[in-house]
């Protein structure tokens, strides 16, 4: 005998199966939103930073693998990826795209896309890139954090000049592929080294062996004291860069507190992982609803002065009792 069921009862019978489903089989049908996470380094390198990222996250109430997917994105120090990798996001049509600790990677991903939601954290003028219209009304798709890295810089050659006032020659450290940033960091450090009526020596890297490169050519050419530029590359590498310094006793200035925690002599600048927090914090209120173009762009309220006393004596140097009055912390 055949059974004829008429649509009305057909629809109330899926209805009433779908209502039986386990709650979990329903919540998998809605899709979770997929954060683009998108960086310059290497994941290794960035532990730390990252794992505070996701805290952020969970501040906003999202946790990665139970209600929200992130796609990682890492350039291993090859700025000249981060087009492919940024229009590879884009292409994927992620919820938002983050871009924390780095100018390159930011600009890669505002060129990738004028509609995904960027949320970056950089060292140099968000307004001046064009990132932005303004930092209370950002106005476009990408809003963040400014962390004055590169406005800084005449202050971080300062607390050098303080360190060793008869030197003559500041050696400076950039990335050549990293321009937007290398170009602000450099043209503002030949301003203040002139207001001081001193030279700076500026040397390039953007592998290791470079780096033992510019090490050699700053020796060569008797440089006093060393600047590193706030470029990630240089935090990746940072083992390196204090194992050098410490073996040709250059005192040298970092823009991260990782780096005299991990050896290096002094550092200025802000807290990099607070920043990864705060942009994970963003990202969660971008998800939730809120539009980039209404977010302000969010500056430091801090500045961290952190001297290694241990290295200084390992290098011949006697750090001033004024710089140490005024460093946050002195690791004994």
């Amino acid at each position: 005998m055949t059974v004829t069921i008429g649509r009305r009862e057909l629809l109330a019978a899926l209805g009433g199966a779908a209502a039986a489903w386990p709650l979990g089989a329903r919540a998998q049908q809605a899709a979770m939103p997929v954060i683009g996470f998108l960086h310059s380094a290497s994941a290794a390198a960035f532990a730390a930073p990252l794992a505070a990222f996701r805290k952020g996250l969970s501040e906003a109430g999202y946790v990665e693998g139970q209600n929200v997917a992130v796609a990682y994105r890492w350039a291993e120090g090859q700025n000249d990826r981060l087009p492919a990798l940024a229009a590879e996001l884009a292409r994927q049509r992620v919820a938002v795209i983050a871009t924390p600790g780095s100018t390159a990677t930011t600009l890669a991903a505002k060129a990738a896309t004028a509609t995904i939601p960027i949320v970056f954290s950089i060292g140099t003028d968000p307004v001046k890139l064009g990132l932005v219209a303004s930092l209370n009304r950002p106005g476009g798709n990408a809003t963040g954090i400014s962390d004055f890295g590169v406005e800084i810089a005449a202050k971080r050659l300062g607390l050098l000049h303080e360190l060793l006032p008869t030197a003559t020659r500041f050696g400076v450290l950039v990335n050549p592929d990293n321009p937007y940033l290398t170009e602000s960091f450099v043209t503002e450090l030949q301003t203040a080294a002139s207001a001081i009526e001193r030279q700076i020596e500026v040397v390039t890297a953007s592998t290791n062996g470079d780096i033992d490169t510019a090490f050699a050519t700053l020796i060569k050419k008797r440089a006093d004291a060393l600047l590193i530029s706030p470029d990630p590359l240089f935090f990746t590498r940072r083992v390196q860069l204090i194992t050098l310094a410490v073996r040709h006793a250059l005192p040298a200035l970092y823009h991260r507190r990782e780096l005299p925690e991990a050896g290096g002599l002094m550092s200025y600048g802000s807290d990099l992982s607070d920043q990864f927090r705060q942009t994970g914090v963003s990202v969660g209120r971008i998800l939730k609803g809120e539009k980039p173009a209404e977010m302000p762009v969010q500056l430091p309220t801090r500045f961290e002065f952190v001297i290694n006393l241990q290295t200084a004596k390992t290098i011949g140097i006697e750090i001033p009792a004024t710089l140490l009055a005024a460093a946050d912390e002195v690791i004994e």
